[in-house]
């Protein structure tokens, strides 16, 4: 009997869902239906929720607290959340704000994912 070999590409977790698209703008009943969304996700499995930030309009503390309010949301949950493409005004207001969360940065073209550039773009100077 030989043992089963994983389906897939290895070191890529099948179960990984598409990213939380964050609104421009949340209401509290906006607010109910993310936090819900964000508990669904973390019960199907994984330990954090990637939520894409690059939407958020106004950066504030309206920002800042639905942030906040999803990152409590996935703690309860046993999870956490992960903020992709956050403002630079958005991560200095977390961070003032004493908001300590994972953040990540979608690769743009001719970017790898770790952020460094596999060519150089015209007009660059050479390495």
């Amino acid at each position: 009997m030989r043992a089963a070999h994983p389906v897939g590409l290895p070191g890529v977790d099948a179960l990984t869902s598409a990213p939380l698209v964050l609104p421009a703008r949340a209401g509290p009943d906006d607010l109910v239906r993310l936090c819900a969304l964000v508990r669904t996700r973390l019960d199907a499995g994984g330990g954090s929720v990637v939520c894409d930030a690059r939407a958020l309009g106004g950066i504030g503390l309206d920002a800042v607290e639905l942030l906040a309010r999803l990152e409590l949301a996935a703690r309860r949950a046993g999870g956490r959340i992960r903020i992709r493409d956050a403002a630079p005004d958005l991560r200095a207001l977390l961070s003032l704000a004493g908001l300590r969360f994972e953040t990540e940065r979608e690769a743009e073209g001719g970017e790898e994912p770790g952020g460094g550039q596999e060519r150089g773009e015209p007009g660059d100077p050479p390495p």
